[in-house]
């Protein structure tokens, strides 16, 4: 199973941090670090439950990671695996991912879908977003999968959406011409866009709208 120990940057001040499968020990944390990442507006009924987090520890326990700074729970990630045809990206974060049960896990399947990621605010200047995804990168490349998917949210398109689409917001953050908290967060770990997909997640700040991204194994033959 995945362990990784290391060094993070406060500043100039070392931090040590783990990444490891999380477990049943785990789950009030988890789900803690659920409320205080995703505050209202976004439904409370979307934050994890001990069900689900049971689910992804029997299902797919490679897929459920958590990373702690100096020993406290800091932030987690979820995956599973799936088939995606690229010529069909139209999809629902419900539909993807069981409604975050993940029981259509396909052991078979050969790409890495990302069910969740959160870090706890206090942490997120370390980065640890993004040495998660790289955990995340590093199963895909092991499992020699085709590549990670996940639907991105983009939490600042209701303050511009009545004079852009969301085609056009989502081209004005990967220009670099707006800075979205999560598609802005998602470019820096090297994930790429595929598309625009509407419907995806009952989301307010969203209007419902994500977009797909990817990262492309680059040993897959």
């Amino acid at each position: 199973m995945y362990n990784k120990k290391q060094y993070v940057f406060n500043g100039d001040k070392p931090r040590w941090v783990e990444i490891r499968p999380y477990d049943e020990a785990d789950f009030p944390a988890l789900i803690e670090i659920q409320k205080e990442s995703f505050p209202p507006p976004f439904p409370y009924e979307l934050w994890w439950n001990s069900k689900q987090l049971a689910n992804h520890v029997a299902l797919y326990p490679e897929g459920a990671l958590c990373i702690e700074v100096e020993g406290e729970m800091a932030g987690s990630i979820t995956a599973l695996l799936t088939d995606f045809n690229p010529l069909q990206p139209e999809h629902s974060w419900q539909d993807a991912t069981d409604n975050g049960y993940i029981r259509n896990h396909n052991p078979q399947g050969k790409t890495l879908y990302i069910v969740d990621i959160c870090i706890r605010p206090k942490y997120r200047s370390l980065k640890l977003g993004q040495l998660l995804m790289q955990a995340m990168y590093e199963r895909v490349v092991q499992g020699d999968l085709e590549r990670l998917l996940g639907g991105g949210r983009m939490p600042g398109f209701h303050k511009f959406s009545e004079r852009l689409t969301a085609e056009q917001y989502a081209a004005q953050v990967v220009a670099g011409d707006i800075k979205d908290p999560v598609i802005s967060f998602l470019l820096r770990c090297g994930r790429t866009p595929v598309s625009v997909v509407a419907n995806y997640l009952d989301d307010e700040e969203s209007e419902g709208y994500a977009l797909l991204m990817e990262w492309k194994n680059p040993f897959h033959q």
